[in-house]
């Protein structure tokens, strides 16, 4: 079995195009952890709101409430 590269080195430049490779490998694992680490982090975050909100609206029912159960 023969290697096209005699060293790590060679491996590394790969012949002059190393950076443009590497860094599309960079550019591609990155955009493969945001896609696996964002739609929790999101959904995390939108439940978060929905009980924001839910809680808000608990409390106006609670103040409409004790309005109408005061006396006129």
């Amino acid at each position: 079995m023969q290697f096209q590269f005699e060293n790590i080195a060679e491996f590394l430049a790969m012949q002059g195009h190393g950076p443009y490779v590497w860094i599309s490998y960079a550019v591609t694992f990155a955009v493969l952890a945001a896609l696996a680490v964002y739609p929790p982090l999101r959904r995390r975050q939108l439940q978060r709101e929905l009980q924001r909100q839910q809680r808000i609206q608990q409390r106006r029912r609670q103040v409409k409430q004790n309005k109408m159960a005061e006396p006129a």
